[in-house]
């Protein structure tokens, strides 16, 4: 017997479809709709202002379902018009990937498998260590090293600088917590990324444990400077523990001295942690990796797939040389968390044994069909026309009479300004900020701005397979245009 509120114990599944033919048939009309979201996309602007029922998040709880179709009905009409634009080609405002459309169905598999990747011993686990494996050997790290596929570099960093912690404390830190060591030491350039404060705030040092070290010219670490602060923090007294390099930095691409680095990490007994968010990926390219040298010989290394790399969101990965260390910052030995020898337990050291979440998704499917399905070969050369549309973008700015290049192109980000003789700094500031806010809200492009030695820069970074070399002359022209356009309004 059975009611609505006592349903039959024995009845098939509630949440299955009754009718899986009719199910199939909207599911394919549904794959049908993201395909062409994605082929259709460059065809409308980057990104347009949302009307309020986009907006709205005041309706009420569901307690009755609605059929597929009205649900795919509904995002067609209230979310796909209102993306962020990432995925179209005059998208360069941060570094955001831009998938593909096979990544679609990456996804789409993924939700089928449904794979917990906390541990435990079914094929999907071997898969991400087929990746991992995959990914030692490009990097050229040591046998025993290990790794973890995680959210996102931000997470990664945190993960990274927790097995640094680890060590210079000698694992008291997993009982004894910070003060078993007090004066915790770390320093990153100026231009690193907000993700090492978090870090260092979440892991309970706080931001007054880093060091910002002055960069050089070319934006990259100032290894000199940073050997001055390292041996002033030691003469005060305190524990320099770690060192954050950036391989391509935020807010211009640059790529600091790892070599250098290294020897100076290796001389003090630091640990060497690269953020590569985007940039470490360049070792997918032959013309580009020559430039990462030092990077095998980091202790750890953070960086994404989602980014330069376009597997779905979110993918990130930490790589760490000393496996064993890394699982000593994170095993644990509850009972429910013990391994056997067969059986569903099996399979041990378990992905949770290097990291903090205990239930995983499945993200490494992504990485794996993006690196079978497009090979190295061929993401490298997508992410090195990146870098020479980049430097073509930077020549083209250097040659017109209104534009001005505000740093050096390193990578694949381009900072310049509009100029007009005449001009207050405040005024050009301004400028160029609604520069930057119109060519956004007309549709016309998505750069961001950012602030490099006081001034508004215009801020390009490409990484973005879908470009062209059409859409950044389209770019400078219509910066010309309302940058005259703007100055003649006022």
């Amino acid at each position: 017997m059975s009611s609505p509120d006592l349903p039959d114990i024995d009845a098939p599944s509630l949440l299955d479809p009754a009718d899986w033919t009719g199910f199939c048939e909207q599911a394919h009309a549904a794959l049908d709709v993201a395909l062409g979201h994605v082929r259709q996309r460059q065809a409308q602007g980057v990104w347009q202002e949302l009307p309020a029922a986009a907006r709205r998040t005041d309706a009420p709880l569901p307690e009755q379902g609605a059929p597929l179709p009205e649900l795919v009905a509904e995002l067609q009409a209230r979310v796909l018009p209102y993306t962020l634009g990432n995925i179209h080609p005059r998208f360069w405002g941060w570094v955001n990937g831009t998938g593909t459309a096979s990544g679609i169905v990456a996804q789409m598999l993924t939700g089928a498998i449904n794979a917990n990747m906390g541990g435990r011993d079914h094929a999907p686990i071997y898969l991400e260590r087929q990746v991992l494996n995959w990914l030692y050997t490009l990097f050229g790290l040591p046998a025993g090293a290990s790794g973890m596929i995680c959210s996102g570099t931000s997470t990664a960093t945190l993960l990274g600088l927790a097995i640094a912690r680890q060590r210079a404390t000698g694992g008291a830190v997993r009982s004894g917590g910070n003060a078993v060591l007090p004066g915790l030491r770390v320093y990153a350039s100026a231009q690193a990324h907000v993700s090492v404060d978090k870090a260092l705030e979440m892991m309970g040092l706080g931001s007054q444990a880093l060091c910002s070290v002055p960069v050089a010219a070319d934006f990259s670490m100032d290894v000199a400077a940073l050997a001055r602060c390292v041996q002033a923090d030691i003469a005060a007294g305190l524990r320099p523990f770690a060192v954050v390099s950036s391989v391509g930095s935020v807010n211009t691409g640059a790529i600091d001295d790892l070599a250098a680095i290294n020897t100076l990490c290796a001389a003090h007994g630091l640990w060497h942690h690269v953020d590569g968010a985007f940039g470490a990926l360049c070792m997918l390219s032959d013309a580009l990796k020559p430039r990462l040298a030092g990077i095998e010989a980091a202790d750890s290394i953070a960086f994404d797939f989602h980014k330069w790399m376009h597997v779905g969101y979110s993918a990130g990965c930490l790589l760490v040389a000393d496996g064993e260390l890394h699982r000593q910052t994170f095993q644990t030995s509850h009972a429910y968390l013990q391994g056997e020898r067969q059986g569903i337990a099996g399979g041990s050291p378990w992905p949770n044994d290097f990291g903090l979440e205990l239930s995983r998704g499945f993200a490494a499917l992504g990485v794996w069909f993006q690196l079978r399905e497009m090979g190295t070969r061929r993401l490298g050369r997508a992410i090195h026309r990146n870098c020479l549309q980049a430097t073509a973008l930077g020549e083209a700015v250097v040659a017109s009479a209104q534009l001005e290049l505000l740093a050096p192109v390193s990578l694949n980000i381009v900072c310049f300004r509009y100029r007009k003789g005449g001009l207050t700094a405040p005024v050009l500031d301004q400028l160029n900020r609604r520069i930057v806010v119109e060519l956004q809200c007309r549709g016309i492009a998505a750069p961001s701005f950012t602030v490099l030695h006081g001034a508004v820069a215009i801020r390009v970074a490409i990484t973005n397979h879908r470009t062209r070399w059409r859409d950044l002359q389209a770019l400078l022209a219509a910066c010309e245009a309302l940058g005259e356009e703007l100055l003649s309004a006022h």
